[in-house]
């Protein structure tokens, strides 16, 4: 079956429950979206693709109501409209989950599932806290109502959106890269409820760069290039070799590339290191060595890299490096004593939204572009600059907000702002969570060259694949304690698998 392409969907399908036709928006310097027609199936599971600021959340956001295209209709049920707003969309059933969180943070799970709900009543907490956990146990998710969302953990916080979404009369479900932060366990979670609610008749539209999910769930995949629709395939008469060749324009044959530098000295070493929930651990990193830290959600990596790097309080132990042990106890000690944190959390903690890609890059960087107290603003844009050159940020200038950039794009304005303060040990946690095929290229690609360079790189993911393939040496993290540690020739997925769930090396040794 061939594709199908843009100029062919001038009709509206007899089974679509949402076709949306000649979409066009375009902000200062940027087509977000050039001509796009698509539709969607009632009952479908029909995924997007495409590189970041290809055009699929500009996308979403026109349908939610979120923002009003320049030009195009959009139908949803038979009725036709210019634009939607969030109120015509939810009247329609149509609900977002965005990649980004939208929780209120101090209040409790029940409270944010619920929140924004018209009632004639009294506040009843008894009841929505009832309501909440009738939900939870339906969907089978492992939450508590009671609990307050600002002290779960990423991967908690998804489930809490997807709780969110499900409770209302949904009828047509986005998702945006609704997996990027939940463990092994709580992605079967989700893909059980994507099912129930496709057997239900629900429409989803699944936005992910993991192709494995893709071919999992969806019947028909839609690739989206520079803002154009590009084709609508069915899911199981292609591969990821044609996907990936659409959404970039090129062949991409090497997932990992190469590294043949070998480590040198040790960089950086923990010792006995405890805090932020973790206790007595232990591991080294070498120059020129990249070193992968699995685990589950809630296994404490994140937690210990928050301790190393002095946004949380070092209890016990001792940090190393270069053989020194240092005192790091904010931040700014990180990055005097040349440490790089690139967090997981890019909207909140890694970069000011509201200020520029300038004012991000240069922040870490403002001891070494000024002086006598002055900032010399000719070299600031010349190191931006660079950055934004090398890393291939999207952007109409340096001056342009973090907040309106892509994803992706934001994620690269985090990485050049941890580079620019040119630090010997960098901490990449979940490096390409909601980065497309041909932007991970560039992240493995700049990884490779940072070890080459003789940087120490720590990378927490929880994508086992990318920590096979990029690792020199894998540590593994269970409740906070060390599980144990795995060089190259001992690599094997579910000996990681068992480790990360408890399971001593040497029993799954002797059992295998």
């Amino acid at each position: 079956m061939l594709p199908t392409s843009s100029e062919e969907r001038s009709e509206m399908e007899p089974n679509a429950t949402l076709s949306l036709r000649n979409i066009t928006k375009v902000y200062p310097g940027v087509v977000a979206l050039d001509d796009v027609s698509i539709d969607f199936r009632q009952g479908e599971i029909h995924a997007l693709l495409g590189e970041n600021g290809a055009g699929k959340s500009t996308l979403v956001k026109v349908i939610s109501g979120a923002i009003a295209p320049d030009s195009g209709t959009i139908t949803v049920d038979g009725r036709q409209y210019r634009h939607m707003t969030p109120i015509l969309s939810r009247q329609h059933g149509i609900e977002v989950m965005y990649q980004e969180f939208n929780l209120v943070e101090p209040l409790s799970v029940a409270e944010n599932i619920f929140l924004g709900e018209r009632t004639d009543r009294l506040y009843d907490r008894r009841g929505i806290e009832r309501r909440a956990k009738e939900l939870i146990e339906r969907l089978n998710i492992p939450l508590d109502p009671h609990a307050i969302v600002e002290r779960l953990s990423p991967g908690r916080k998804q489930l809490v959106e997807i709780c969110k979404s499900v409770s209302h009369d949904v009828r047509i479900l986005v998702l945006d890269e609704p997996t990027a932060p939940l463990s092994a366990a709580e992605v079967e979670t989700l893909f059980s409820i994507i099912s129930d609610l496709q057997k239900n008749g629900i429409t989803i539209i699944y936005i992910s760069h993991r192709m494995e999910e893709l071919f999992r769930l969806a019947d028909r995949v839609s690739v989206f290039r520079d803002g154009r629709f590009i084709a609508t395939l069915e899911t199981k008469k292609t591969d990821r070799q044609e996907l990936v060749s659409l959404m970039v324009g090129r062949e991409l044959t090497e997932s990992y590339p190469c590294r043949l530098t070998p480590p040198g000295e040790v960089l950086l070493e923990l010792v006995n290191l405890g805090g932020n929930g973790d206790r007595g651990i232990s591991f080294s990193v070498r120059r020129g060595e990249i070193y992968g830290l699995a685990g589950l959600v809630g296994s404490g990596r994140t937690e210990l890299m928050e301790v190393v790097f002095g946004v949380a309080r070092r209890e016990s132990g001792e940090v190393r490096v270069a053989g020194k042990p240092v005192d790091i106890r904010s931040p700014v000690d990180a990055i005097r004593a040349g440490l790089g944190l690139i967090p997981e959390d890019r909207k909140f903690l890694g970069c000011h939204q509201e200020h520029s890609i300038l004012f991000n890059v240069s922040l870490a960087a403002i001891r070494s572009l000024s002086r006598l107290g002055m900032v010399d603003a000719a070299k600031e844009r010349r190191l931006v600059d660079r950055f934004v050159s090398s890393l291939r940020i999207k952007s109409t200038s340096s001056s342009q907000q973090v907040r309106t950039l892509s994803g992706g794009n934001q994620q690269k304005v985090v990485l050049a702002k941890a580079l620019a303060a040119e630090p010997d040990i960098l901490v990449f946690d979940e490096p390409t969570r909601g980065i497309d095929v041909g932007a991970k290229q560039e992240v493995y690609q700049l990884m490779n060259q940072l070890a080459a360079q003789g940087k120490a790189v720590v990378m927490i993911s929880s994508d086992q694949e990318e920590l096979l393939g990029m690792s020199d040496k894998i540590g593994v993290l269970y409740e906070g304690r060390f599980a144990g540690e795995l060089e190259r020739r001992e690599f094997d997925p579910e000996l990681i698998v068992g480790l990360a769930s408890g399971m001593r090396k040497e029993d799954f040794l002797c059992r295998t």
